[in-house]
């Protein structure tokens, strides 16, 4: 059958059958593609206060990740409230990780550049790329919490416009053009940054839920960070379908096209135990969260009146959080039993899971996950 009258077969389908036969196509094209890449992701609270003691797991789990062949380290960017306080700096911290390692990929998950001036993050992630010899990439968020624009207040209403004004800029930098600039006494400098990439760094857009920002990452030929945060693992494979035509429409190959999806983790050698160091933490940490969000509902008209919400009704949320993340929105046993979830994730189009493993557990614990999850990797790829 002609590629046309495939099109015409395919477009008279139900919708339902069509988005079944999608499905089952990629299914078959990452069948012949390289095996998911299993990296690590932080993004801790912090009720204590004790940063310097979550910087040193981060560099003690990023050089074991780097020795047990995981692919990539990812941080985060947050401002001003303790749920993931201690990430204001994704270049800072990575940067102390790349003195740690040799290999293990550099990520940022996610820089809001509407919060920042392209020029500086130019040069910023230049310098990153240089000192970690071109182990770097990043993804950019828009934002959503309007505290956090204090940094530019004026980003905030159109923050979505302005990230990728600022995306083209942030590339015309790096491919070593020169931008115009307004200095003193209202004349305008050619500007450049310094040092340059050797090469274009590899850019993901971050995606909690909304299909419109995943049609955006195809437009602009950008990889897709996401999580299972707002979404089942179906709804992620049908956006995916949608990333797929949006790099088509926008004339972008879809090979090397990242799909990241983040993933709350813990395994250990024995999954009988997981269940039982999990819960109080990560009930704690989403209890943590709750709270950021109520922060969001007090300045956003989203139907949520944080006072309208007893005690009684946020625990009833935080056990129904943990429950899915235990059951079907996480990375929880081992390397056996999390094998199916990374199936499902594959046949769904995602490349590559960050686990998130800093949400509470002892130190000596979240060290095991992360020899695990090389364990899984290895696995992933026989």
């Amino acid at each position: 059958m002609s590629n046309v009258a495939t099109h015409t077969a395919v477009q008279q389908l139900s919708d339902s059958r069509r988005r079944l036969l999608e499905h089952l196509m990629r299914q078959r094209e990452m069948a012949g593609t390289a095996p998911m890449s299993v990296s690590v992701f932080f993004f801790s609270s912090d009720p204590d206060d004790r940063a310097g003691e979550k910087y040193e797991l981060v560099l003690e789990c990023a050089a074991l990740a780097d020795r047990v062949g995981l692919h990539a380290i990812w941080v985060p960017e947050r401002h001003f409230d303790r749920f993931g306080a201690p990430y204001p700096s994704p270049s800072v911290l990575l940067a102390a990780v790349a003195a740690r390692t040799s290999r293990i990929q550099l990520r940022a998950g996610s820089v809001v550049l509407p919060l920042h001036d392209p020029v500086l993050v130019a040069e910023e992630w230049g310098m990153l790329d240089a000192i970690s010899h071109q182990r770097m990439g990043m993804s950019l968020a828009s934002g959503w919490h309007s505290n956090d624009f204090v940094l530019d207040p004026a980003a905030y209403e159109d923050r979505k416009t302005v990230l990728l004004e600022r995306l083209e800029t942030l590339r015309a930098l790096w491919r070593g053009d020169s931008v115009a600039r307004r200095g003193p006494g209202e004349r305008d400098v050619p500007t450049s940054a310094f040092p340059r990439p050797e090469r274009v760094p590899d850019v993901w857009l971050t995606s909690s839920s909304s299909p419109a920002t995943w049609e955006t990452a195809g437009q602009h030929g950008l990889h897709v960070l996401t999580a299972l945060l707002e979404q089942t693992v179906d709804e992620l494979a049908d956006k995916v379908g949608r990333y797929q035509r949006a790099l088509a429409l926008g004339g972008h190959s879809p090979d090397g096209k990242q799909v990241t999806c983040m993933l709350h983790c813990h395994l250990a050698e024995d999954a009988g135990v997981v269940e039982d160091r999990v819960r109080p933490p990560l009930a704690q940490y989403l209890a943590a969260h709750m709270q950021l969000f109520e922060k969001f509902a007090e300045h956003n008209a989203i139907g949520v009146r944080p006072e309208d919400l007893s005690e009684a009704d946020r625990a009833v949320l935080i056990a129904h959080g943990v429950r899915r993340y235990m059951t079907s929105a996480g990375l929880f046993g081992n390397v056996e039993t999390c094998r199916p979830m990374i199936d499902r994730l594959t046949a769904a189009g995602v490349t590559e899971v960050g686990c998130l493993v800093d949400f509470g557990l002892p130190a000596d614990q979240v060290l095991e996950c992360v020899a695990q999850l090389g364990r899984l990797q290895a696995a992933v790829r026989a």
